[in-house]
């Protein structure tokens, strides 16, 4: 589900929750050793996306949140602030070329470049959620 999440909307924010969950506590965030991931780049996305990021004439860049049920990821085009939510029985993730790693729910995709270990790791870490789950 693509959404705008610049505001605060309760019925948006309960949506949210019912997919993938309440956002972990912060000693649960310290016990799965981190939950948001580093400023990926954008390599490729799906044309609805693609249409939100062609709006400003910023770098594409997004990250990722885990929560209990999924993922939660962020980009942001001319000051609004848009999620794409997932959660884990809908997420399917596809190791490319050396470094790019592709994101897949229903109709829309993107495809993030991952540059360093910290954001490797983070990766493995959504898979074994994913599976755990």
């Amino acid at each position: 589900m693509l959404i705008n999440i610049s505001y605060n909307d309760p019925k948006i924010k309960s949506k949210i929750k019912s997919l993938v969950g309440s956002p972990y506590s912060f000693f649960e965030r310290l016990k799965v050793g981190g939950v948001g991931s580093g400023n990926l780049k954008i390599v490729y996305c799906s044309t609805k996306i693609k249409n939100i990021l062609d709006l400003d004439n910023n770098l594409n860049r997004c990250n990722i949140e885990i929560r209990k049920k999924g993922i939660i990821i962020f980009f942001r085009s001319l000051l609004e602030t848009y999620g794409l939510i997932i959660p884990f029985f809908k997420l399917n993730i596809f190791k490319g070329e050396s470094n790019i790693y592709s994101l897949h729910i229903d109709q829309h995709n993107i495809k993030v470049e991952v540059k360093n270990k910290t954001d490797f790791n983070f990766f493995k870490k959504i898979q074994n959620l994913k599976i755990s789950n």
